[in-house]
């Protein structure tokens, strides 16, 4: 059983978390427009099509659709990895529209953390030394201390000196979370993050998710394709040829499969 913690005494009128607290990232009206590359005229693929969207700060929200609904490109937007065609995305308040790329890059470092289903390590250094990684390469030299007591948010203080070829599977996502929440994110995004693990594995990491979120306020937004996966989140946005197809508040594992099942099923 997945047990949240939800906005519960605080909240005014049946209010839910994500009705709380002001917006880590929002989009209004964002279409992501790619060209087909043979010219004007010759079409090209809309992944995302006017879609507005607010992910509350310390908040988890899972993004499910189909094959092709747009849910990476909706990753990559919010996370200024991707520019939209047009509308806007702001992040902790702040416009990206009109930012440089060393701007955008900077703003990247400094308040966004992402989690890929390939945790992307660096094969040969040391779990501490990938951790370290995204501070040295903004150019700031980690304290040990640092490190370790960013190993030690996911329960692998020691195995600081380990290196990925000599770590689980859930042991290497772990490390790619610490190394993604070193720079203290006010946003992490997860691509899949669990779609390379085991069940068991699985559940380890969507639990240690579900405690940023509740005991440190982290704010987490995942695409997965899983319904277990996405019963962790407080709530579950879903996604049908680029557009916003609903959404499911405090979800469960049985919703969110029904829902998916109708979403594949079902022309829009």
């Amino acid at each position: 059983m997945v047990v949240k913690r939800r906005a519960g005494a605080g909240c005014l009128d049946g209010m839910t978390r994500t009705d709380l607290g002001p917006a880590a990232v929002r989009l209004r009206r964002v279409t992501r427009h790619y060209d087909s590359g043979f010219g004007s005229g010759s079409g090209g693929v809309t992944a995302l099509d006017d879609v507005s969207l607010s992910f509350p700060a310390g908040s988890f929200t899972a993004v499910m659709g189909p094959s092709g609904s747009g849910k990476s490109t909706l990753l990559q937007c919010a996370a200024a990895l991707d520019r939209p065609t047009s509308g806007s995305v702001s992040i902790g308040g702040t416009p990206l529209e009109g930012l440089s790329q060393t701007r955008l890059t900077r703003l990247r470092r400094e308040r966004i953390g992402f989690v890929f289903q390939s945790f992307n390590l660096l094969p040969s250094l040391t779990a501490a030394q990938n951790v370290a990684l995204p501070l040295r390469l903004a150019g700031r030299a980690p304290a040990r201390a640092e490190i370790r007591q960013a190993l030690g948010r996911v329960g692998l203080a020691e195995r600081a000196g380990h290196r990925p070829g000599e770590l689980s599977g859930g042991q290497q996502q772990r490390v790619a979370l610490a190394r993604a929440l070193i720079t203290r994110p006010q946003v992490l995004f997860g691509d899949e993050p669990t779609g390379a693990l085991d069940s068991a594995t699985s559940r380890d990491v969507l639990r240690l998710l579900r405690e940023l979120v509740d005991v440190e306020g982290q704010t987490v937004v995942m695409v997965t394709h899983d319904p277990v996966a996405a019963s962790y989140a407080d709530r579950v946005v879903f996604l049908v040829d680029g557009r916003v197809s609903g959404e499911l508040q405090e979800p469960t594992a049985e919703q969110v499969s029904a829902r998916m099942t109708r979403l594949e099923t079902v022309p829009c």
